[in-house]
């Protein structure tokens, strides 16, 4: 190989489409849109929405048992505004209501809460919505969520207004997800 790197003395010789088949060509095409089609597809399940200066990313719920009555939902929210708003409800198709919940350790006890008037994301931040600390409370569910579902909804802001989402529903076992701190208690806290 010269010193300046290059292919001009490589051990092989180029070759172009045209050396190809017809049937190689075709291939070679179905592949390239298939590769499309996945990256498309990637692009869909890692949703993110926009409204003003307010970033939603990849919400997201577990799967939960026929009989639940109560699941939880999932985002990562980011303000990039210079004020303040509220995340204070939403909907879900496949729920009768929507709360805003805070889940916290008090004196060694797990603990959860209703939010009222809804979970503030100041200015410049980005609050994850996660298992274990807040999180969107879907109640009364009319039907159980499944894995790969994708079920509609809304979240409404104080300020910015409302905006469509669409939530993935991802397995009982999914790393991080779940909701199993409200198995028992019939969706009361």
């Amino acid at each position: 190989m010269p010193a300046g790197g290059g292919l001009d003395n490589a051990p092989f010789d180029p070759i172009s489409f045209k050396d190809f088949g017809d049937d190689m060509k075709s291939n070679l095409s179905k592949f390239a849109a298939a590769a499309l089609v996945c990256l498309a597809t990637t692009a869909v399940e890692a949703a993110d929405y926009t409204l003003g200066s307010l970033k939603i990313s990849t919400p997201w719920s577990r799967a939960t048992p026929a009989a639940a009555k109560v699941a939880g939902g999932f985002m990562v929210i980011e303000n990039s505004g210079k004020e303040s708003d509220f995340l204070v409800g939403g909907s879900l198709v496949r729920s009768g209501r929507v709360e805003i919940h805070e889940m916290a350790v008090v004196n060694d006890i797990m603990k959860m809460r209703e939010l009222p008037e809804g979970l503030e994301i100041k200015p410049g931040a980005t609050i994850t919505l996660k298992p274990g600390g807040y999180h969107v409370m879907f109640m009364e569910l009319k039907e159980p969520l499944a894995e790969g579902d994708k079920v509609e909804g809304t979240l409404i802001f104080k300020k910015a207004g409302t905006v469509k989402v669409s939530y993935e529903v991802r397995p009982r076992g999914a790393k991080g997800g779940g909701h199993g701190g409200h198995g028992g208690h019939g969706g009361k806290h």
